[in-house]
């Protein structure tokens, strides 16, 4: 039975007129009566009745009317479904994280896509940020947050970099190095013994930067590739490091650990994907995602 026939038997009994039911399919009348025809004919019945007004259907069409209805209706939903998959965006996003879940707005950010891109399917890869920058880079994640000076993305191959917030890193010391550390600067803070990081993390790309552009080498004493053991070192008397600002704050209120404002360098978090994949609609989902959670 083709589908046709059907929507022509609703639009006659709709209409009860050959010609507005040829318009509103956009027929003509001689094509829609043929239609009609080859319809009753195939069913070998005579589903209408002439009367004054034009066609009415019968008691054979009334009897099947509902029927074919209800068959039109659920091919029109099918047809819906169909577009809604085509036009949903969905499949696995890649997404690179770093630090705490709080600090990135994750879950919000997840909670958007939740409600906004049911078809997504996230799957968080957690590393330091020079490692989700490379992994960007090399496509197997397909976005990721990102920390480190202002615009210091670059390098190929290009990316597309959302700033999402600045903050400020602070030199910490340990309790009771007041005069250890009273009125130096870089230079000369560079000799103390100093907890480091692995190339990977931001608090080493910041700080090698800095330290390379004078010419000196820090006298790293540890080295660490977590922010909780690195705290706990600086608590503990070992050395110096850099901090979050928020985090050296609390540090400083609970731990007495000591903040060294005139030694502090501005850093931005940010979220990035490979410059050609910027219009790639799960990364567009996912910088929108970011953006609301960031307001």
């Amino acid at each position: 039975m083709d589908l046709k026939h059907l929507r022509t038997f609703a639009a006659v009994a709709r209409e009860g007129n050959l010609t507005r039911a040829a318009e509103h399919l956009h027929l003509t009348q001689p094509a829609l009566s043929l239609q009609l025809k080859n319809f009753q004919d195939s069913l070998d019945l005579t589903l209408f009745a002439r009367s004054a007004q034009g066609l009415a259907p019968n008691a054979d069409g009334r009897a099947l009317l509902p029927a074919a209805l209800r068959v039109l209706d659920a091919m029109e939903d099918f047809q819906r479904a169909i577009s809604a998959l085509r036009d949903t965006v969905q499949g696995e996003l890649r997404m690179g994280t770093i630090l705490d879940p709080e600090f990135l707005r994750l879950g919000a950010t997840l909670q958007y896509l939740m409600e906004h891109y049911p078809k997504i399917r996230p799957t968080l890869r957690h590393g330091m940020s020079g490692s989700v920058g490379r992994q960007v880079r090399a496509g197997e994640l397909d976005v990721g947050f990102f920390l480190g000076p202002a615009g210091g993305t670059g390098g190929p191959p290009l990316l597309d970099v959302l700033p999402l917030a600045t903050f400020t890193y602070y030199v910490v010391a340990p309790k009771g190095w007041g005069a250890q550390v009273a009125g130096r600067g870089w230079q000369d803070i560079a000799a103390l013994p100093w907890i480091w990081t692995p190339p990977d993390s931001v608090h080493h790309r910041l700080l090698a930067a800095r330290f390379d552009a004078l010419g000196v080498t820090p006298n790293a004493v540890a080295q660490v590739d977590q922010e909780a053991s690195m705290l706990d070192l600086v608590r503990s008397g070992v050395g110096l490091s850099l901090v979050r600002d928020s985090i050296a704050l609390r540090e400083s209120q609970a731990n007495g650990l000591l903040l060294l404002p005139g030694l502090a360098i501005q850093a931005e978090l940010s979220f990035i994907t490979q410059a050609t994949r910027r219009a790639d609609p799960l990364v567009a989902a996912a910088f929108t995602a970011v953006r609301a959670a960031f307001g």
